[in-house]
């Protein structure tokens, strides 16, 4: 299983050996540790899950504590589950670093999009304004949004204004440029979903094997 928590720390550029320059996304990946073994005896399926990120024992949940100290570690602030082969290559309280990559892997990255608050729709879904001439009421307005008679109603699903942002979103196939496997560091081509300090899911590139 190549995959691991981490927290984007935020952007920069990388000199290539060729002299090119791309810019980069570091990232904070683990140490994690493995919290839970689910396999397909007991839950169906074959999974681990870890851990990342230490939280103060006081701030979780009674149930959360006794999940942590079933598996022996340290109360974490963010769990992830990820499927595996076979969950006998994994122990609980194991640690995974950043070396499970190496430079010139490909990734899949998922985070939270940066919220944006209430928007319209020209802002949220790329409608066409109105007229901008003088008198025009409907500049940035929906405009009519129902049917005729028939069916006399607003069809479910219809774009319309509402909160933007804040998304779980997936950037596919970026590629890993650098590793601190020191300092738990990861560089990663081009930009990934997510304000500084979020929440990253790396794992193995599910359309272009690494």
């Amino acid at each position: 299983m190549k995959a691991i928590l981490g927290k984007k720390l935020g952007m920069t550029q990388l000199f290539m050996d060729d002299g090119t320059v791309v810019p980069v996304t570091v990232v904070q990946a683990g140490p994690c540790v493995v919290t839970q073994k689910k396999t397909t005896e007991t839950d169906g399926y074959n999974a681990i899950q870890i851990g990342f990120g230490d939280i103060r024992e006081k701030l979780v949940t009674k149930p959360l504590e006794g999940h942590f100290k079933k598996a022996g570690v340290a109360p974490k602030r963010s769990l992830r589950e990820y499927r595996v082969d076979n969950t006998d290559e994994y122990t609980l309280g194991q640690e995974i670093k950043v070396d499970v990559f190496e430079k010139g892997d490909f990734v899949d990255v998922q985070g939270t999009s940066k919220g944006k608050g209430f928007q319209g729709m020209v802002a949220r879904h790329n409608k066409a304004r109105g007229p901008m001439s003088h008198g025009s009421r409907s500049k940035r307005a929906p405009g009519s949004i129902g049917a005729c008679a028939d069916p006399s109603r607003v069809i479910k699903g219809k774009r319309m204004p509402g909160h933007g942002g804040a998304q779980t979103v997936t950037v596919q196939n970026i590629e890993v440029v650098g590793i601190d496997a020191d300092k738990n560091v990861l560089l990663v081509k081009g930009a990934v979903p997510g304000a500084k300090g979020g929440l990253l899911s790396i794992s193995k590139a599910v359309k272009r094997g690494c």
